[in-house]
């Protein structure tokens, strides 16, 4: 089959290659990728940053998994023998590592679901681990509650799209905060204001906050506390990349920053799961979210869509047609 893979650090060393089709485990689905999407856990795998993060990331010199890609959609193709709740020709989305290519194996109760009946395979590749991030942010580690004023910084990319559109989903009232060129996209998902952070520093737009979902890492905690109630929680979802250490400076800033004071701050990572998978489709074919997809690339342009995601600035997802 055909593979998106990188043996060395930098997305001018990523190519396609043929390499040998996965076979299912005993409890797990072979899923024929149609699409796949770009998140930025993808990028920081290529690049190879942050640098601390390359033993976690398998490999200081080189990763040790030449694989990429995180989110999928496809048709399964076979299904373990103790698989019952997916048989082959199902459509299904998911979160999986090594996503793009032309086949994937999945645990059959791991971050998979049926794909949403009223999206492309190509939207559907769009979804699971952004919209995951959201809605376990928002809904796990925000305890977002109906009327609960809530600020997204950084709505406008692949978690930002689909956190606007939850929050509204769990009863939120959203402001969010983007760049001037994205702001007509924003406001259209449902944000009762937009913030452009180009004329208006949205600390000091006079309002207050229960929940604030950092995306963008732009600010302080001391200058965020403007706009949060006492009582407030922010949950951290990434921050500004520096080689060393990446986002994980701003992280430890707002983590320690929270030790005085009133105001919560949580770090999390998505777990990808299937009942989330399942909580995803339904919202989705409700119509309480839909993917933003801003640009389409084929398998062979991996490494320019992994370049275009490492610029920074995209508006919802990029997906990879396979």
């Amino acid at each position: 089959m055909k593979a998106a893979i990188h043996e060395r650090y930098g997305s001018e060393h990523v190519e396609v290659r043929e390499v040998e089709r996965p076979e299912p485990a005993e409890d797990g689905v072979l899923v024929r990728v149609r699409a796949a999407s770009i998140n930025r856990v993808d990028w920081y795998g290529v690049a190879g940053k942050p640098v601390v993060a390359r033993p976690m990331m398998g490999g200081v010199r080189k990763p040790n998994d030449p694989s990429l890609g995180s989110d999928f959609a496809g048709v399964v193709e076979a299904a373990g023998a103790a698989v019952t709740e997916f048989r082959t020709g199902d459509e299904v989305f998911g979160a999986r590592h090594g996503s793009l290519a032309e086949y994937v194996c999945v645990p059959h109760d791991a971050g998979i679901g049926r794909k949403p009946a009223n999206l492309t395979f190509e939207q559907a590749a769009a979804v699971p681990l952004a919209a995951l991030t959201a809605l376990q942010g928002l809904r796990d580690h925000g305890e977002l509650a109906p009327g609960q004023k809530v600020l997204v910084n950084g709505a406008s990319g692949g978690v930002g799209t689909f956190a606007v559109q939850i929050a509204r989903a769990l009863g939120g009232e959203v402001t969010a905060v983007c760049h001037a060129r994205h702001v007509e996209v924003v406001r259209s998902l449902g944000a009762e204001r937009v913030v452009d952070y180009t004329r208006e520093d949205f600390t000091r737009i006079g309002e207050r906050y229960d929940l604030m979902l950092d995306v963008a890492g732009s600010r302080s905690l001391h200058a965020c506390k403007r706009v949060l109630k006492p009582k407030a929680t922010v949950v951290l979802v990434g921050g500004p990349m520096t080689p060393l250490v990446g986002p994980l400076a701003h992280i430890g800033a707002m983590k320690v920053g929270s030790v005085v004071g009133s105001r919560k701050v949580a770090f999390f990572v998505a777990k990808p799961n299937r009942a989330d998978m399942e909580t995803l489709r339904e919202l989705v074919e409700a119509g309480k979210i839909e993917p933003v997809v801003e640009r389409r690339f084929e398998l062979h342009e991996v490494g320019d869509a992994l370049r275009s995601m490492g610029l920074g600035h995209a508006q919802g997802k990029l997906v990879v047609a396979v």
